[in-house]
């Protein structure tokens, strides 16, 4: 309905500027938002008050004309002018039925495919390979997943890549220290993590040890044959235990999307070279740099963009340089998204910028750092372990799910084991996503066992809960509600606020893929669970008077079911039959 409205307020424009009202190069984008009190309308614009000045009108003058020039729409009940003139729409007042109605019987629950489609490109998760997945990993992995799911929901063709850092220092590390060790070292290589360890201790504390170790990642950049085959064998056990956690998380990544940094290792003497031609490269103690003039430090000075180092090294810019290149050349890609701590906002400000002056993208292309804060402790500094060691991410989630069973077992006592470990692992997994997405990705937010878990307030288990609640229903009925058809004819108060919401959920799902803001989903399922729990409770279903009424409210409940089921999807998040 808001896009119907905005595309009738620019046939208005249109008329006004082809009458003279309005000055041929007047450019503006409708703005059209839901009213906070229906008594108000529906919907309103502030069109006439962005225009008044170039159409040298009064606000509610200009407001009468652009509604006098609105085209015809049965949809449309009624507009008036309020304040100073602002236009309000009153919508037909069966629209809101034929809506519900027809979501209902779509596959799609209303929500039409993107015009135009895109083709995007996603880049989220990005470990660090040669040691396990902490939980700085999981912000990236499941908001940048809910997005690319949402994306592919709407049509767009979605390119996911994991650029994991399976290239660079630590590679070095491994190499110096596995050159050290008699034998057959294949055993210690079991457990990677405790070896890199033990290698950055080294690194740490002998010079003579990190000499080797950045010489070795020179010679591995070289393509010695015995460091590439170290290097993959160290890289296939990493990668293992990634892909371990990713099925744990029932993210959609795949071996398929991984192209980490040693993918672009061929590339980057050609994106050194094009830098040269272009003019952009300056030379800084021996490094080969790019300065921009819009990047200074406190002191004014230029702050450089260093793509290759005195000994010939590369660096993370050059590699996101050749990624940002083979990115727009393979895929043709209208958006590239990067979901990456924000910390490194002024990285990919820089290199975003180089990469355009380069010419490695085109000029139209989108390129977005989607930064997040960082998952902290009750303290409010950085998640660790009670020694104040990094977290693993693979025991969070083992903690989630024993956490889970627990709550699971006292509310279901006579329920078999293997069920409850079922139900404890789609709770456990899904309260730890939920908690992470239903907070803005721009905030730091506090880990909290106790209230993610939680089946009350905003949280996973209170909207799987919800779920159930509502599949029960049709169980009680002997109805499968993803077969149910009919008209929805909302009557009662609490059926058309629920209505209304529902109607809602193409423009949110739309603000989540522009802004990159999952939160913003997980706020209106929650809004949608608790308006359907008030319709539950005054509007009977199963028992209503009127075999109509019950259709209706039949109807009703199976849409809020498969748009609640639909949503927590998209967020990566699995409902269950019972709990």
């Amino acid at each position: 309905m808001k896009d119907r409205i905005i595309q009738s307020l620019d046939q208005a424009i249109a008329a006004l500027k082809a009458n003279g009202t309005l000055p041929a190069d007047v450019t503006v984008t409708p703005q059209v938002d839901r009213t906070k009190d229906r008594s108000h309308g529906d919907y309103a614009t502030n069109l006439a008050l962005m225009l008044a000045k170039p159409a040298q009108k009064k606000p509610r003058e200009l407001a009468e004309l652009l509604i006098n020039n609105l085209p015809a729409d049965g949809s449309i009940s009624r507009t008036e002018i309020a304040g100073p003139g602002f236009i309000n729409f009153f919508q037909a007042d069966d629209l809101l039925g034929r809506q519900l109605s027809n979501a209902l019987a779509d596959s799609r629950l209303g929500v039409a495919p993107a015009h135009p489609v895109q083709t995007v490109v996603v880049d989220y998760s990005g470990p660090n390979l040669a040691k396990e997945m902490h939980v700085g990993h999981l912000r990236s992995t499941i908001i940048g997943d809910a997005v690319a799911r949402t994306l592919e929901f709407l049509g767009h063709r979605v390119v996911r890549q994991n650029h994991v850092g399976d290239w660079g220092t630590q590679f070095g590390m491994l190499l110096a220290l596995f050159e050290e060790l008699p034998g057959d070292a294949g055993q210690q290589l079991s457990d990677l993590e405790a070896f890199y360890r033990d290698a950055k201790k080294r690194f740490d504390a002998s010079e003579d040890f990190a000499n080797r170790a950045r010489a070795l990642v020179v010679k591995l950049q070289s393509g010695d044959a015995d460091c590439l085959a170290l290097w993959k064998r160290f890289n296939e056990i990493s990668l293992n235990h990634c892909f371990e956690v990713y099925e744990r998380l029932d993210v959609s990544l795949s071996r398929d999307d991984v192209r980490g940094e040693s993918t672009y290792n061929p590339l980057l003497t050609e994106v050194v070279a094009q830098l040269k031609q272009k003019g952009l490269l300056s030379e800084s103690d021996g490094a080969s740099c790019v300065f921009l003039d819009q990047f200074r430090n406190k002191d004014g000075e230029p702050l450089p963009v260093i793509v290759q180092k005195k000994d010939g090294g590369f660096l993370y810019a050059t590699s996101d340089l050749a990624a940002l290149r083979y990115r727009q050349k393979e895929f043709d890609a209208n958006r590239m998204l990067y979901f990456v701590d924000q910390r490194q906002a002024l990285h990919f400000q820089q290199v975003f910028e180089v990469a355009r002056r380069a010419d490695f993208v085109k000029m139209d292309t989108d390129l977005v750092h989607m930064g997040f804060g960082t998952m902290n402790g009750p303290d409010g500094k950085p998640f660790k372990t009670r020694d104040g060691g990094t977290v693993k991410l693979i025991d969070l989630l083992n903690e989630a799910e024993q956490r889970a069973l627990v709550l699971v077992k006292e509310k279901n006592p006579q329920m078999d084991q293997s069920t409850l470990e079922d139900i404890a692992r789609q709770v456990g997994i899904g309260a730890v996503k939920y908690a992470d997405l239903s907070k803005s990705r721009q905030s730091d937010y506090i880990f909290n066992f106790d209230q993610m878990l939680s089946f009350d307030g905003n949280t996973a288990p209170y909207l799987m809960y919800a779920w159930t609640r509502i599949a029960s229903i049709f169980r009680k009925a002997g109805l499968d509600s993803g077969k149910l058809q009919g008209t929805i004819d909302p009557q009662a108060e609490q059926e058309i606020a629920l209505g209304n919401h529902l109607v809602q959920f193409a423009e949110v799902l739309n603000q989540v893929v522009d802004k990159g803001l999952p939160h913003m989903l997980c706020s209106y399922l929650y809004e949608l669970a608790g308006l359907f729990s008030s319709f539950y409770e005054n509007c009977p279903v199963l028992n209503a008077d009127d075999a109509s009424v019950k259709q209706s409210r039949l109807c009703l409940a199976a849409l809020t079911g498969r748009t609640l089921e639909q949503g927590l999807d998209l967020l990566g998040i699995n409902t269950l039959e019972r709990m």
